[in-house]
């Protein structure tokens, strides 16, 4: 009758939810016939454990940038706009005459005659140093005897015009083969136009870093006016990059893009 009754009052212990030391006081005045590993499996039963969800990283961002309203009024203030403005224009006239004179699928007398020809310390273009004539279809005849001594230079520039051009010498006469368009000669001259265009943003870069510095240089502008005339001074130079952007694409669809 005893025994009955003291694991019936076990039983309700386990049936309901009590903290563990209210557990551990109740069975140790129970009678020595309740199994020590009943106890324990008590105690197993009534820890509660816990789960923590490790949070989600936090998505970045994206910023967007609002577009910058250029003040000309305000800027003239601090700088010559119009003058910085030729001298960023300057690398994109250079791109496009780079194009016309170094990036032609078929040579032609025109491009030619624009090769750059170091002589005597000075630029001159080839056709101010020589005759050119165009012999057949497929030959074009360079005189130099006009200025033989720059004839070594103008192989030289023959050479590195990009035009995948091969002269050959004959005294003072060069004739250079009209090359036939292969697929190496597009990419050659699709890397020459990356490589010219590379040249131009760095030269309009140039000019918006010598305008930042010249503001930051006058210390009667206030920061928030300084910062301003700066997102002005490289939203310009965005503008005359994203020109020069436009005419390279333009250029590399008519290397690689005929066939």
């Amino acid at each position: 009758m005893f025994v009955l009754r003291t694991l019936k009052t076990f039983s309700l212990i386990v049936s309901k939810p009590i903290c563990l030391q209210t557990t551990s006081r109740t069975l140790s005045s129970l009678p020595n016939i309740v199994n020590k590993s009943l106890l324990q499996t008590h105690k197993f039963v009534q820890l509660q454990t816990t789960r923590n969800y490790a949070k989600g990283k936090d998505k970045k961002k994206e910023k967007v940038k609002g577009k910058v309203v250029i003040n000309e009024n305000q800027l003239t203030e601090l700088l010559n706009v119009e003058s910085m403005k030729k001298q960023m224009e300057k690398p994109l006239v250079q791109l496009k005459e780079d194009f016309i004179n170094h990036l032609s699928l078929r040579s032609t007398t025109g491009s030619i005659e624009m090769i750059t020809v170091s002589l005597e310390g000075k630029e001159h273009t080839l056709q101010e140093i020589a005759q050119i004539v165009r012999k057949n279809p497929k030959t074009i005849v360079i005189n130099m005897s006009m200025f033989p001594q720059a004839i070594p230079a103008a192989l030289k520039a023959l050479d590195k015009s990009g035009m995948n051009l091969n002269p050959q010498q004959d005294g003072t006469t060069l004739y250079i083969p009209i090359p036939k368009v292969t697929k190496e000669h597009r990419e050659g001259l699709a890397k020459s136009a990356k490589q010219f265009f590379v040249k131009c943003k760095d030269g309009i870069r140039d000019v918006q870093t010598k305008y930042i510095k010249q503001i930051k240089r006058n210390d009667t502008v206030s920061q928030d006016l300084c910062r301003s005339a700066e997102s002005q001074i490289i939203a310009i130079a965005d503008g005359y990059i994203s020109q020069g952007e436009k005419i390279f694409e333009s250029k590399q669809q008519e290397l690689i893009g005929k066939e």
